[in-house]
C-alpha cells in the first residue's frame, strides 16, 4: 500500500480543497471548504455552472440582496457537488465578518442548513465552520443543543480546543502549519524545523493527547500543513484535512507510514469549566494563538470580499 492508503486505516482523511475534481481523484471520506478555496474554485471555468446555478436561484432579487443570497447558495451548490463525490461530510464556513457576534453566526448557520435541506442534503452531512473565537464557541454550543453539528477552525491553542470540548463541538480544526510559519517568523528562520521540534505538530500533539487522557469526544483535525513530513508525524490523529499536492505525494510514496498519535491513560476529568475571562487571558499570553486568529479571521474576510465583488461583476452591479 502507498503511504495514502495506510493513513486512512489509522486516520479520517479529509480532502482541503474546493475543487471536488481533485477529491474524487484521492477519495476522502470527508471534505473541507473555506472563503479561500471557494474563491480558487470560483475562479475556475470548469465551475462556472455552480456560480451560474446559484445566481439563477437569486434571479428575482437585485442589488446586495442577491449578493448575499448568491453567497449562501454558493457555498451550499459547492458543498451538494462534493457530497456527490464523497461518502461523508462537508464542511461550510460561516461569514468570518460574524465570527465575534455570536447571535449572527448561529443565524447564518441555520440559513446555510435551510439550503443544504433545499437541495435534498440531511444536516447529518454538513459540518459548519466557525472560527474559534469566544463568539463563534459560544455559537457552536447552541447549534451542536440543536443537532446542527460544527468545526471550528482557526484554532492554534490548547485554549481554544479545551473551551471547545467543554462546549461540546463536533470537531476541532488546529491548525498545523500557520504555527509553524509563525515560529520561522519569530525565530528569523527560513528553514522548517524538524517534525520532532515543530510547534504546529507540537500543538496538535498537545490537545490530541489532552482530549483523550480526559475523555473528550470532540474530533481532533490537523489541519494547514505546509510539507508532507508534517502530516506523516500526525499519522493516528482522529482525522487530517489535507491539499491534494499532499494527497498527492503520500499516494505516490510506497514507503511504509508509522502510527504516531496513540490513546493516553484516562485521568479523572477537571471540575472546573473554562470561564470567558479564563479564556481571553490564555489569549492574551498566547502573541501567536492571538495574532494568527486575527490573521486568518482577516483573510477570510478579504477572500470573502473578492468573491462577492466576482458575484457582483456576474450580476452587472
Amino acid at each position: 500500500m502507498n503511504k495514502l492508503e495506510q493513513l486512512k486505516q489509522m486516520t479520517k482523511v479529509v480532502a482541503d480543497t474546493g475543487d471536488f475534481g481533485q477529491i474524487e481523484q484521492y477519495q476522502p471520506v470527508d471534505a473541507t471548504t473555506n472563503p479561500s478555496l471557494l474563491l480558487n474554485a470560483a475562479k475556475m471555468p470548469e465551475y462556472d455552472y455552480v456560480i451560474d446555478k446559484a445566481l439563477a436561484k437569486s434571479a428575482h432579487l437585485s442589488g446586495k440582496a442577491r449578493v448575499e443570497e448568491t453567497m449562501l447558495d454558493m457555498a451550499v451548490s459547492f458543498g451538494v457537488e462534493i457530497l456527490k463525490v464523497i461518502p461523508g461530510r462537508v464542511s461550510t464556513e460561516v461569514d468570518a465578518r460574524l465570527s465575534f457576534d455570536t447571535v449572527a453566526t448561529i443565524s447564518y448557520a441555520k440559513r446555510l442548513i435551510a439550503r443544504y435541506k433545499e437541495a435534498g442534503v440531511d444536516k447529518s452531512r454538513v459540518l459548519i465552520k466557525v472560527a474559534s473565537t469566544w463568539e463563534g464557541i459560544k455559537a457552536a454550543e447552541a447549534l451542536e443543543q440543536e443537532g446542527i453539528n460544527c468545526n471550528l477552525t482557526l484554532m492554534f491553542s490548547l485554549a481554544q480546543a479545551i473551551a471547545c470540548a467543554q462546549a461540546n463541538v463536533f470537531l476541532i480544526s488546529p491548525f498545523v502549519g500557520r504555527i509553524t510559519d509563525w515560529y520561522m517568523k519569530e525565530q528569523g528562520s527560513s528553514n522548517f524545523p524538524d517534525v520532532s521540534e515543530d510547534n504546529g505538530v507540537l500543538s496538535v500533539k498537545e490537545i490530541y493527547q489532552y482530549y483523550k487522557r480526559y475523555g473528550y469526544h470532540t474530533i481532533v483535525m490537523g489541519a494547514s500543513f505546509r510539507h508532507i513530513g508534517q502530516v506523516e508525524a500526525l499519522a493516528g490523529c482522529d482525522a487530517l484535512t489535507i491539499a491534494p499536492n499532499l494527497l498527492q505525494k503520500l499516494q505516490a510514496d510506497g514507503k511504509t507510514l508509522t502510527r504516531q498519535l496513540v490513546e493516553v491513560e484516562r485521568a479523572k476529568m477537571p471540575d472546573r469549566k473554562m470561564t470567558e475571562a479564563d479564556f481571553r487571558w490564555a489569549m492574551n499570553e498566547s502573541p501567536m494563538a492571538t495574532e494568527k486568529l486575527a490573521e486568518g479571521i482577516r483573510k477570510f474576510a478579504i477572500d470573502t470580499v473578492k468573491l462577492e465583488k466576482l458575484i457582483e461583476y456576474k450580476v452587472g452591479i
